[in-house]
């Protein structure tokens, strides 16, 4: 079973999440404005600078946004408390044992972050976004689960990046030279997707759906990189929840769903090229079950409807799943008793 953080933690997680969206509407420059592309409704901070008039994205339209909109003003007048109390959360985390995001990682992702790469639709994956999910479920990560790795994965909708019509406030590739990364080049020529940090080794992806038979490159025109395409992964990122980064006061990402993470290790354990037994997919499924046995308890319906969701993809995504849960027979009759 897993261990429960304390009640203190949780309420301070909580606290530091809504002390983090609301910092986000308090930075807005101009006035906001809502537009409509097909069914879906979007809001951008419509302000000049100079002779210049811009719309820069603030976040897909519904309710909790519509609120922080109408309370702008008495937001950015608390903004300045509120710093100080994001550090305080913060301590609090500390000493309650939360996971901590390493400076390493943390000054990549809270860069990307300032950027705008999560405000645009960016979204963290891997065992960077399942650490996130300690004060999200309110419980304790081991370090088997969580142990610590290199990679910086970033998914993005290739459409959305399209729909949206803005992009990071500063390049990324300006971001990355900054902190000491170098582009590694592609089969593609100029395309570049991926970002070597020679001090630590520490590598940043950018990734999208594929909706084709090929896997190859896309471009992320509001990120402004390209990305390896991967099947599987709409699924993955579909319907991403914001929380906060632990590194210094705090950072307001964008990570999966955790029982759609869950679903996903299930399928990409058995799709790993270099075999299902090897370390990353044995890491693949400890995730996997980790989250599982947690979400059968404390989010059935959620967890179930991500199972179902996946298996009525196709073939090949049942055929995925039953290879991986023929390994892991207990987690087979979990799902299937829910």
């Amino acid at each position: 079973m897993a261990q429960h953080l304390s009640p203190v933690a949780v309420a301070a997680w909580t606290d530091l999440l809504r002390h983090l969206k609301d910092a986000a509407v308090s930075e807005l420059r101009g006035v906001p404005r809502l537009k409509k592309v097909g069914r879906k409704g979007y809001w951008y901070d419509h302000f000049r600078i100079g002779d210049r008039t811009l719309d820069r994205y603030i976040g897909e339209d519904g309710e909790e946004l519509r609120a922080r909109l109408e309370r702008l003003e008495s937001l950015r007048e608390a903004e300045k408390q509120s710093q100080r109390e994001r550090a305080r959360l913060m301590r609090i985390l500390r000493a309650e044992g939360c996971l901590m995001t390493d400076r390493g990682s943390g000054q990549v992702i809270s860069a990307m972050a300032r950027a705008g790469v999560f405000r645009l639709g960016g979204t963290l994956v891997g065992t960077q976004a399942f650490r996130c999910y300690e004060g999200e479920l309110g419980v304790r990560i081991g370090f088997d689960q969580a142990a610590m790795t290199d990679d910086i994965d970033i998914a993005s909708f290739e459409r959305l990046s399209l729909v949206l019509g803005d992009q990071v406030t500063e390049p990324l590739a300006e971001v990355f030279r900054e902190l000491r990364f170098a582009p590694l080049p592609s089969v593609e020529g100029q395309r570049v997707w991926r970002w070597r940090q020679g001090e630590q080794q520490t590598l940043v992806e950018f990734l999208t759906p594929c909706f084709d038979g090929t896997e190859g490159l896309r471009d992320l025109p509001a990120l402004g990189v390209s990305a390896q395409s991967l099947h599987y992964l709409n699924f993955l990122i579909a319907e991403p929840i914001r929380v906060p980064l632990l590194y210094r006061a705090g950072f307001l990402i964008q990570v999966p769903r955790p029982e759609r993470y869950a679903i996903h290790k299930l399928i990409v354990a058995d799709r790993r090229r270099d075999g299902p037994d090897t370390l990353k997919a044995r890491k693949d499924r400890a995730q996997a079950e980790f989250l599982i046995e947690v979400l059968a308890e404390e989010r059935p319906e959620e967890l179930h409807d991500a199972y179902e969701t996946a298996m009525a993809q196709g073939p090949s995504w049942r055929a995925r799943l039953a290879a991986t849960l023929a390994r892991m027979p207990h987690l087979r009759q979990r799902l299937a008793a829910l």
